[in-house]
């Protein structure tokens, strides 16, 4: 690991109390090799949203995903066991399965044409005899943790995840697998954003402190004053009573709490009575990043739902623009020399402050502790 990093690391103390706490130096958002560091011991070793239930609901389902900059493929297995894979060939490296999601019996390399069974074992080696010391039952594809919950499927690269009840026990413990059940996926969106993934967490995790000055049409729809925050192990939940005034906002933004869900380290939901959007930021670099917005909604069928879906979807771009413009100036404001680190707000930015301190402790957990 270079020496500048353990030097970035060093500059950041997680220990302080919220009222004495900095944040994370402004390097942090921008260094290449920190980056990098992130990718391998965060995003590598994190329980990660990859996909949708619907998309693996029948055997020989699967869908392909992207985490940490490996290839994986999730399949519903003849027995009805989901399974997760590197989509990487075992013969030259090439994918296994090409689609973004389908069906199939067997995973077949489009490249030399070698086949794998659901199971990921090694089934057809064409034109192979006489390669001496070599054994099929030794080439499987090598297998990825993964787990279901709710409308989500997860995934882990790492030798050692936490147990994934473990990990999703903040959502449980808050009551929001239970308003999840009823929903169902709808739509996707993506944005694309010129700044770091942090950016757009910090963003998110600061307890409604923007809401007010950025979003106006939501700020009418939330009680601002008891916007709270809850901190449960690696996730936090932001929770506001709705204030239904009756204008657009409220007509899609219903029920008697808003809920903000962030489980480390990329993944948010925001839940409503009906409607849900989860929110997904994966890192394009030091400088960039992708927002993968689903929207889920209990009502799909009746007469009013197409539309009532329309105007919904419609404020959340709303809102996921207003987000976009200050992240893109944020990220232009820290590679000002006149910036290094900024405070916490105690009333408000306990969940950013958290967010920072666990990534510090999983990048030095990742160096070995130093």
């Amino acid at each position: 690991m270079p020496n500048s990093i353990r030097e970035l690391l060093a500059q950041f103390d997680d220990t302080a109390p919220l009222a004495q706490a900095r944040t994370v130096p402004a390097a942090w958002y921008h260094d290449a090799d920190l980056a990098d560091c992130e990718r391998r011991h965060v995003f590598g070793d994190s329980w990660l949203a990859v996909g949708r239930s619907d998309q693996v609901a029948e055997p020989g389902r699967y869908f392909t995903a992207e985490v940490a900059g490996e290839p994986l493929v999730v399949v519903r297995g003849e027995d009805g066991r989901l399974r997760g894979f590197y989509n990487v060939c075992r013969h030259r490296a090439a994918r296994v399965a090409c689609e973004a999601e389908g069906k199939a019996s067997r995973f077949r390399c489009r490249y030399h044409g070698w086949t794998y069974d659901l199971t990921g074992r090694l089934r057809g080696t064409p034109e192979f005899d006489g390669v001496d010391d070599f054994r099929r039952e030794d080439n499987g594809l090598p297998p990825v943790a993964v787990a279901q919950d709710g409308p989500l499927v997860w995934a882990h690269l790492g030798p050692t995840p936490t147990p994934f009840d473990e990990w999703l026990g903040p959502l449980a413990r808050h009551g929001l697998d239970a308003r999840m059940a009823p929903l169902h996926f709808v739509a996707r969106k993506e944005y694309r954003l010129a700044c770091n993934w942090k950016v757009f967490v910090d963003n998110y995790l600061d307890g409604g402190y923007h809401v007010n000055t950025i979003h106006p049409a939501l700020a009418g729809v939330l009680d601002y004053t008891k916007y709270r925050t809850e901190i449960d192990a690696h996730a936090s939940i932001q929770i506001s009573p709705l204030d239904r005034t009756g204008d657009a906002v409220s007509s899609v933004r219903k029920g008697e709490n808003a809920y903000y869900a962030w489980v480390f380290p990329n993944f948010m939901l925001n839940l409503y009575e009906g409607v849900m959007d989860t929110n997904l930021v994966l890192p394009d670099g030091p400088g960039a990043c992708r927002v993968v917005f689903d929207f889920y909604f209990a009502d799909r069928e009746s007469d009013g739902a197409k539309e009532f879906i329309a105007r919904s979807v419609a404020v959340a771009d709303q809102i996921q623009q207003e987000d976009l413009g200050i992240c893109e100036e944020v990220q232009r404001g820290l590679r000002s020399r006149s910036y290094d680190t900024g405070r916490f707000s105690v009333r408000r930015e306990a969940g950013g402050y958290h967010f920072h301190q666990l990534l510090a402790r999983k990048l030095r957990a990742g160096m070995g502790g130093s």
